[in-house]
């Protein structure tokens, strides 16, 4: 019998070595399954499996796993791992139950697959038992503390032979689960805090026998990741760190944090932290930092970190040390912890609730100090401060120490020295304080000493003003408001010695501007304690009320429009205050608004003129403080005066910029002679052109011209008598030859008739356009005119001769109104019984008819008793 069962076993091992393919690889495959560990952990209902691997030369190795519940081993998981290939070890499976393990039993086994095809056997079940209830039923999970928004799982276990009836949370009943082995359970969603101050919640399992048992668990929420993790060092030598938590876990929360900074580049242990910031030394030498802080509790863990160098994350604390109040400033005085006053520090400063002010502090002492200009007489401030090495990373504000100002006056100056003389007139102005609460005041105490003598009086509290005589050197004057509570500060002004030798400053122009005047000037060294503008209208008729403002710092002010006038000039006086009184640095006019009306110049007459220009010149006071707008040229226009005869033609405009308010003529030239022109002149601002003056002037005649026209041909006429003067005699006989009858010529009057006749009808038949007229006179002139006889036309129309009234002549014939006669006329001197013959022709010539020759012969007897001379010529169309 025992052989049979040997040989039985040997059997059934060839069966297994030659049923299973042997790959290569696999080692020992055929060998018995690997055996897992199980380890529970109740805290996070979870199972750690871990098994043995395979030895062998497989790439990787597959394995399953399956996990069952309860004693009926109920699969509930299963899976494969494949794990890569190494030479030995252990490999672990992590597994979370829905259920809490104290419930049911879980049991685990695993096997193998070679190649990931062939599955080895399933090794033994391996089982972490659940919790067994002895009299009372259990209920888990119990003292626990779940997450906020998770679902969880609550089981009842009875003891043996007992049946659970009902599970409750807060009295209310949930469907019950069955789990096995007589367990049942209840899912809850979404779980919540409760709003009680225990953060709890009660559960309550019912058996068959009526028992009951009630368990509480807490509800919570996981941590989160820090944020905005940074570090920083006062003093160089330790670091904090600080970040922010989150949300804000409440004092009864169970579900405890711990927070811990680990040094990841320096070998210093951790350090334990307590939120939101943690300190830690720092490393001599060291300047780079890795660090990493860990959050964790019940429920999780969160990790932040954060690399950075201690020089760059300087952050100096400070202590204000002292804090020294005035009228108008404060002087701040703190202290530096970690002397980091070798370094220049940049700090900021606040004494009120505007705009932080950025100022240096260098100091070898340990000690910052600083002057605040600005602030108000007798008002309550708040001073703090804060520091940086970089500009980038600042260190806390101070606590704030409060402090109230002081009070004193305005006090201000105007001087006016007399003539010939060395005494000077002083008129003190003040101003009472302008405080945030009001200030009672009972008198002014006005004190002035020169020359060693001191002289004090009392001014009423109504009053703002003293006069003073003073001398020619120094005077030094103080001004204290006497108050209910004590007297103020006094105002001190220095009125400097006389110096006659000293040179007003040249006025300057300000740039309009419509919401004030930005003022501006040259800063001199001389200049010690700051500067004062006083302005006062000018070219007003009121007198005017000098204003002024103190400038504490800087080379600039601004002055708002609020106090200002438009079109009204105003002067503004910059003083700069020096050990020996204020002095005047600059002048500077200026207006708020400019107008375009001003005043016309006043033209000067008569005006200076010629055939072909006008020189027009002007008064006008530019610099006048009446003015109502800078004058900055002027415009000069010259137009022709048109006539009835130049209606259709387009009048010439002569327009003439004057960028020069100081130059006051211009001439206009290229104008024509004896011609009207319209000559006016505006006064030009930077707004426009403002009023007109204007003048009518005509040019003069250009004489020359017509000079030229006269002298021309007696000049001609004077030359040619002095070329041809010394040949006179033979242009005399030659003249004589010309102009005389041969001898032996007899001209009778018959003949001379009917010569008169033939010229006569060859003139006829011509249209009164084509012609020029024509008369021809035969004169037998007598010695007196009134003796003459009437005389016939040739037609033998009657026409009288009669004399002529306006010439000592003897008489003419009527000419043709309009006409031009071209005569030829033949004057002899005859006896008295001679009578006379006139010739009127009434035709016209022919334009076309070039020439026409009259001539006339006598009779040499006719001139027998005189001499005789006769004319001819040519009638010409031209």
């Amino acid at each position: 019998m025992g052989n049979l069962e040997l040989f039985c076993a040997h059997l059934l091992g060839l069966y297994l070595i030659f049923s299973h393919p042997h790959t290569e690889g696999c080692g020992d495959f055929g060998s018995l399954p690997p055996k897992p560990n199980i380890r529970n952990f109740n805290a996070n209902q979870s199972l750690v499996v871990s098994w043995p691997r395979n030895r062998g030369a497989s790439e990787s190795d597959v394995y399953e796993i399956q996990i069952s519940r309860t004693k009926s081993r109920t699969i509930i998981y299963n899976r494969n791992v494949s794990v890569p290939t190494r030479d030995s070890g252990w490999s672990t499976l992590t597994w979370s139950s829905d259920l809490p393990l104290e419930c049911v039993d879980h049991s685990v086994r695993i096997r193998s697959f070679c190649h990931q095809t062939a599955a080895g056997p399933w090794s033994n079940w391996v089982t972490i038992h659940g919790a067994r209830a002895a009299d009372e039923s259990l209920m888990f999970p119990s003292g626990r503390i779940l997450k906020e928004g998770s679902s969880a799982t609550l089981c009842c276990v009875p003891p043996v032979g007992v049946n659970i009836t009902g599970i409750t949370l807060r009295k209310v009943s949930y469907p019950l689960l069955n789990i096995g082995d007589g367990v049942q359970a209840i899912l809850m969603t979404n779980l919540t805090i409760p709003n009680t101050l225990i953060k709890r919640l009660f559960f309550s399992c019912v058996d068959s026998t009526g028992n009951s048992n009630v368990v509480e668990n807490f509800i919570s929420f996981p941590p989160q990741k820090p944020r905005n993790l940074n570090c920083t060092t006062s003093d160089m030598t330790s670091i904090t760190c600080m970040w922010d938590p989150g949300r804000k876990r409440d004092q009864h929360d169970r579900n405890n944090q711990t927070h811990k900074l680990y040094i990841e580049n320096t070998g210093q242990a951790h350090v334990c932290c307590q939120p939101p910031s943690c300190t830690f030394p720092a490393v001599p030498q060291q300047q780079e930092y890795n660090i990493r802080l860990k959050v964790e509790d019940h429920l999780g863990e969160e990790t932040a970190t954060y690399s950075f160098n201690i020089s760059d994350r300087v952050s100096p604390v400070l202590e204000l040390a002292r804090v020294i109040p005035g009228v108008t400033d404060v002087s701040l005085i703190w202290t530096v912890e970690g002397n980091l006053t070798q370094n220049k520090l940049l700090c900021q400063v606040s004494a009120a609730n505007d705009t932080n002010r950025e100022l240096p502090c260098s100091s070898e002492d340990g000690l910052c100090k600083v002057r605040l200009d600005g602030l108000r007489p007798n008002r309550t401030y708040s001073a703090k401060v804060r520091c940086s090495i970089n500009g980038r990373l600042w260190g806390q504000w101070t606590e704030p120490v409060s402090f109230t100002t002081l009070v004193t006056l305005d006090l201000w100056r105007r001087i006016e020295s007399k003539p010939d003389s060395d005494i000077r007139n002083v008129t003190l102005l003040w101003k009472p304080p302008a405080t945030a609460t009001p200030v009672k005041i009972q008198s002014y105490a006005v004190q002035w000493s020169q020359e060693g003598q001191t002289v004090a009086e009392l001014k009423d509290s109504g009053q703002s003003q003293a006069v003073v005589l003073i001398g020619p050197s120094r005077c030094n004057f103080t001004v204290q408001a006497v108050l209910s509570t004590g007297s103020s500060i006094s105002a001190r002004i220095i009125i400097p010695a006389k110096d006659d030798s000293e040179i007003p400053p040249v006025k300057k122009r300000l740039n309009r501007t419509a919401d004030g005047f930005h003022l501006w000037w040259n800063e001199q060294t001389s200049v010690t304690c700051g500067h004062t503008v006083e302005w006062c209208i000018m070219g007003s008729k009121e007198p005017c009320t000098l204003q002024w403002m103190k400038v504490p710092k800087g080379n600039n002010t601004f002055l708002p429009a609020g106090y200002f006038k438009p079109e009204l000039r105003y002067s503004f006086d910059i003083y700069g205050c020096t050990d020996h009184g204020d002095k005047l640095l600059e002048t500077q006019t200026g207006y708020i608004q400019e107008s375009r009306y001003v005043e016309p110049p006043r033209i000067i007459q008569p005006v200076k003129r010629t055939y072909a220009s006008v020189t027009l010149e002007w008064h006008y006071d530019e610099d006048d403080p009446g003015q109502r707008a800078f004058i900055t040229g002027y415009l000069v226009t010259v137009q022709e005066v048109q006539t009835d005869t130049s209606l259709g033609h387009a009048a010439t405009l002569f327009n003439v910029s004057v960028s020069n308010p100081r130059q006051k003529s211009v001439t206009m030239e290229g104008l024509q002679q004896d011609q009207e022109y319209v000559c006016s002149v505006r006064a030009l601002t930077t707004v426009g052109p403002g009023s007109t003056a204007s003048i009518t002037i005509r040019t003069k005649v250009n004489n020359f011209s017509h000079l030229a026209k006269i002298l021309t041909p007696i000049l001609l006429l004077l030359g040619c008598t002095v070329l041809l003067w010394p040949q006179r005699k033979m242009l005399k006989n030659g003249l004589r030859e010309i102009f005389t009858y041969p001898a032996g010529m007899n001209i009778k009057t018959p003949e001379f008739e009917s010569f008169l006749n033939e010229t006569g009808q060859k003139l006829q038949s011509q249209r009164e356009e084509e012609c020029i007229s024509c008369d021809i006179e035969v004169l037998t002139v007598k010695p007196f005119w009134h003796e003459s006889s009437i005389l016939t036309d040739p037609d033998g129309t009657n026409t009288t001769c009669s004399p002529s009234p306006q010439s000592s002549l003897p008489p003419s014939c009527p000419l043709q109104t309009g006409y031009r006669p071209q005569s030829a006329v033949l004057l002899c001197q005859t006896p008295a019984h001679q009578q006379l013959r006139c010739i009127a022709n009434k035709s016209y010539l022919s334009p076309i008819t070039e020439f026409s020759e009259i001539r006339s012969s006598f009779e040499s007897s006719d001139c027998l008793q005189g001499s005789c001379a006769g004319l001819y010529g040519y009638i010409s169309d031209s």
